[in-house]
């Protein structure tokens, strides 16, 4: 406290300033890496789109029954054959050939459990990178913009037009590219988080029928079905 009460206000403000004014380079070379990250985050997603084929429930459930019988008929070959058409990213790929090798073993249930976790591990995994850039775009185009403020207001008060005009640049500019960083990075993690949702909920399924030991053309009933009291009208004879 003494310190303090010896430096002064204006010896605290003077520091702040100039720990504000080193701080603008790091500012905006760390924005200009969350625009590039931001852009090659946007063409994997686009090459990531075009690689997926359409889903339909119809083909999958088909090629998780064709698994399921080749499983039952210990054919673990041609059980991949038929679930390899259903990936639509590498990691799901990886994930499904996994179920089908395991399927049917000996613990088989807790190592699927803890692939399927996994694999959404590793969608969360990707997911943070967007979602870290959806906070640090704005954050940094909103440091961007405050910074150089101080020196303009100093400029217009000396009467520099000049520096005023090159300081206020750079604020409006850096401010525009974190907004845009934080909307781009945002459509991202929401088209992202429900397409890796969606492989997730598809390699559930499908590892519940692979796994499903019923014998083929088997169906489940009800062991104790629900009577149903059907009411007939009563014939009334010799009514007169």
């Amino acid at each position: 406290m003494l310190v303090i009460a010896a430096l002064g206000t204006h010896d605290i403000d003077e520091a702040i300033f100039h720990v504000a004014s080193a701080l603008q380079v790091p500012v905006l070379l760390l924005a200009l890496l969350a625009l590039a990250l931001v852009i090659f985050e946007l063409g994997s997603y686009v090459i990531e789109v075009r690689g997926r084929r359409r889903r339909r429930f119809a083909t999958l459930s088909v090629d998780a029954e064709r698994a399921r019988l080749a499983l039952l008929a210990n054919d673990r070959v041609g059980a991949a054959a038929a679930v390899s058409g259903l990936a639509r990213s590498q990691a799901m790929a990886d994930t499904l050939a996994f179920i089908v090798e395991n399927a049917r073993t000996a613990g088989s249930d807790h190592q699927i459990n803890k692939a399927l976790a996994d694999f959404d591990f590793d969608a969360q995994r990707r997911l943070g990178r967007t979602r870290l850039l959806v906070r640090a775009g704005p954050a940094l185009g909103l440091m961007g913009t405050l910074i150089p403020l101080s020196p303009a207001l100093t400029g217009l008060a000396n009467g520099n037009t000049s520096a005023l005009s090159q300081d206020l640049r750079v604020a409006f500019s850096v401010t525009v590219v974190g907004l845009m960083i934080g909307a781009v990075a945002f459509g991202l993690s929401l088209s992202r988080d429900r397409m890796y949702g969606q492989d997730l909920s598809d390699l559930q399924y499908l590892a519940a029928v692979i796994s499903d030991p019923r014998p083929t053309g088997a169906v489940i009933r009800d062991p104790q079905p629900t009577a149903t009291l059907i009411s007939e009208p009563h014939s009334i004879e010799g009514a007169t």
